[in-house]
């Protein structure tokens, strides 16, 4: 034993025994906090999941309008891969007209449905057969999984991702991982002293700025978990400690399915791609069990560094890392020699746009966003992994966006104007249930900003105009399509004491014409007759009926004195398209929660709110605007023998371009204008008209149902006079009436209009 003469050092000695005492027990204290803290944090973990947005999924079975190169394209926008044989889901084979397809799995919000091999054929418009392969049976509906068009998330978080499973993730992605980044993983308690030493000591050594790290995965989530970035030998201490504590009490296989869905991959706009899962959609367009092993090798890669190497901005120091990668998985006996080389040759493959991000449809992703609020409860829609199916079809979008993209600096050259000066909105519907198809709100169709289609507030100019014809053939004993309408200067002395004289868009008086082409060639004069003979107070009623609120009752209201959206327009011309039935025009399907339980939401009621016997003389006059009115143009590009019903409109000075229009399955509306509100040179026809009629016909659109409905009936008129017609008279046309408004006369070319001698005395004897 040594004794201690010193009485100062004893004392120190006892001092220095005491403070280590102490400074133990304090650490021992702090430590049992901090895995308290630990433990409680990693429970406490929950990871904000957005609200996944899908399109709607496109419907196979015999007779559907599309051939096998449109159903190629449908599949390759989903994601699937072209081979020679199927290899498993999300692949498809192509042999003349036969298409074999393996799809995915997907709950739907009417059940799972499951992956399938399918036999699909077609002819050059439709489908003819779909069959189960390896069976005879036929198949009468099949859906494919609908794409991922986008997400909305919190305000407060910019972070997205979409959760797996570890037993989900295919088995190289994780193996690769730990290869990569953290080779003892599954040996360490949290920290590697290997791997610190390693790092200080190349470190040490290092001339660059570029350092190695000795941070285990469980580090690393740690730090993305509960830390800042911040560079301090304080964070890297408190970071190690908190790694060996929740190894303490959290499975390897947790911890590695945790780093899986939190590491941050990626940044799109002001949305951080968090998590392998969204990364494999986001890069890829295809779920994570569908990555090849370059892939894979790139996603584990970007891991290092999604700055430092985005695929999208440094393809080329992306590759030589995808490789490097590639390389240290063949040395770990992840991948064989052979299958690195064919795979290094591979391309990179990242999609050049983002397919699968809220950059793609941000105009339609606008519209859910506000409908969603206003169809469900809030207190439901608090729930976080919400899934909304949508009515938004790819096809229909892609063909508004072509049509937008392609047209505009054409009209743009044919007027000389200046680049990019033209902006555009338009959205598209069915006609059965008021489902939005498509939508666009800039002529830049991905800028997310200023959504014209829902927020632009423009005068409409003609569009308004069949709702005046439509409250005079509402009043049968007065006006009917063939009724004869002065085309005389109007001075109408206002409230106020000023003076309302409307003129004609072309400055001409055409004098007397029947109503439906004082419709189809857009006078003025006219429709405003007819609109003071009707009432401000009926026209207003029925666009109200129709679906745009507040109109102002004025007289102006007649040319289109009425501020509205391209979506509003769409809402009023659906309930022409659908014989009088006003529909709330809707983007969302169905949300369901993440556990897939279906959120109740607040109903709407089909209900008819305009009389069907006159929407119908209406969308007939409608038709003679395609036909030889002011859209005649579009007859030139619509599919020969059909009918389409439409209107243009054009506001003073041509400062706004529109034409909406409809057939028996799609409505469509254009605007064409500018946004500091100068004249642009086009009225509709030379504008919006030119989009809209190519838009239809790249659309397929169906022609309109000519069946009069009940309460219409049809007669033979002398197209002069407006007067019945019979074998009598050179030219006749058919025209429908309301049932009991027909003409009582004939017109004088008739033979049942002549008189006969005996017929003469007749009536002077009566």
């Amino acid at each position: 034993m040594i004794r201690i003469k010193s009485p100062l050092l004893r004392w120190l000695l006892i001092g220095l025994a005491i403070s280590f005492s102490v400074g133990l027990l304090g650490l021992s204290f702090w430590l049992v906090r901090l895995d308290q803290d630990v433990r409680a944090r990693y429970a406490g973990v929950r990871w904000v999941l957005p609200a996944q947005v899908y399109a709607s999924p496109l419907e196979l079975y015999p007779g559907a309008r599309i051939s096998i190169t449109e159903l190629r394209r449908e599949l390759e926008r989903l994601g699937y891969r072209a081979s020679d044989e199927l290899t498993g889901p999300g692949t498809f084979a192509v042999s003349g007209s036969e298409l074999r397809v393996d799809t995915r799995a997907f709950a739907f919000w009417d059940g799972v449905q499951p992956e399938m091999r399918l036999a699909v054929k077609s002819d050059a418009s439709s489908l003819t057969s779909l069959r189960a392969m390896g069976s005879d049976a036929s198949i009468d509906l099949l859906r494919l999984d609908p794409m991922l068009i986008g997400s909305i998330y919190p305000s407060h978080s910019g972070e997205d991702r979409v959760l797996v499973k570890l037993s989900e993730v295919p088995p190289l992605l994780p193996a690769t991982l730990i290869r990569v980044e953290d080779r003892a993983f599954a040996d360490h308690f949290g920290v590697s002293p290997k791997g610190i030493l390693r790092a200080a000591f190349s470190n040490l050594f290092s001339s660059g700025s570029r350092k190695q790290g000795g941070s285990t995965l469980t580090q690393q989530l740690i730090k993305n978990l509960f830390l800042s970035n911040e560079q301090s030998y304080g964070r890297k201490i408190n970071e190690a400690l908190m790694a060996i504590l929740l190894e303490r009490h959290v499975s390897k296989n947790d911890i590695l399915e945790a780093y899986l869905n939190e590491v941050w991959l990626g940044q799109d706009g002001s949305r951080a791609i968090h998590g392998f899962g969204l990364a494999s959609q986001f890069y890829f367009n295809k779920p994570l069990n569908e990555l090849r092993p370059a892939e894979i090798a790139l996603l584990v890669g970007i891991a290092k560094g999604p700055t430092v190497y985005n695929p999208r901005k440094s393809p080329e120091r992306v590759k030589d890392r995808r490789d490097l990668v590639l390389q240290l998985m063949e040395d770990g006996g992840l991948i064989r020699d052979d299958e690195r080389e064919a795979e290094a040759l591979t391309p990179l493959g990242v999609l050049n746009s983002v397919a699968g991000g809220v950059e793609r449809y941000p105009a339609f992703i606008d519209l859910v966003r506000r409908q969603i609020k206003g169809l469900y409860r809030e207190e439901d829609l608090g729930s976080e992994g919400l899934r909304i199916f949508t009515t938004l079809d790819p096809r229909a979008q892609e063909r508004l966006e072509a049509r937008i993209i392609a047209d505009l600096p054409d009209l743009e050259k044919n007027r000389q104007l200046k680049p990019g000066t033209l902006q555009a909105a338009g959205v598209v519907t069915s006609v059965e249930g008021g489902e939005v198809l498509a939508m666009v709100g800039d002529r830049n169709v991905r800028y997310p900003g200023f959504n014209r289609a829902l927020d632009s507030q423009r005068p409409i100019g003609s569009l308004a105009k069949p709702f005046v014809y439509l409250a005079a053939l509402a009043d049968p004993g007065r006006y009917n399509l063939y009724s004869t309408i002065a085309d005389e200067p109007i001075d109408l002395k206002m409230l106020n004491g000023s003076h309302w004289a409307p003129k004609n868009y072309d400055r001409q008086l055409h004098g007397n014409v029947p109503l439906h082409v004082a419709l189809a060639k857009s006078y003025n004069l006219p429709t405003v007759r007819i609109g003071l003979d009707i009432g401000v107070d009926r026209v207003h009623d029925l666009i109200e009926a129709a679906g745009l609120q507040g109109p102002p009752r004025l007289p102006s209201m007649f040319l289109g004195a009425i501020n509205a959206s391209p979506l509003d327009v769409a809402q009023i011309y659906s309930t022409l398209a659908a014989s009088g039935y006003l529909t709330p025009l809707l983007a969302i399907r169905e949300v369901m929660t993440k556990e897939g339980q279906p959120l109740s939401r607040y109903s709407f009621q089909l209900k008819q709110t305009l009389p069907e016997g006159p929407v119908y003389l209406t969308t007939w006059a409608m038709q003679k605007v395609i036909e030889f009115g002011t859209g005649r143009w579009a007859v030139s590009v619509l599919p020969a023998g059909q009918k389409f019903a439409g209107k243009t409109g054009t506001t003073d000075d041509a400062r706004d371009s529109w034409f909406a229009g409809f057939g028996s399955d799609r409505v469509a509306v254009v605007w064409v204008g500018r946004d500091d509100n100068k004249p642009v040179g086009l009225d509709g026809a030379a504008g919006a008209l030119r989009i809209w009629g190519r838009l239809m016909r790249d659309l397929d659109a169906r022609g309109i149902d000519l069946t009069p409905p009940a309460g219409v009936e049809e007669a033979q008129i002398d197209p002069v006079t407006g007067l019945l017609a019979d074998a009598g008279c050179a030219a006749q046309v058919t025209v429908p009436f309301l049932s009991g408004a027909l003409p009582k006369d004939y017109a004088p070319c008739a033979n049942a209009g002549q008189s006969s001698p005996l017929d003469w005395l007749k009536d002077i004897f009566r």
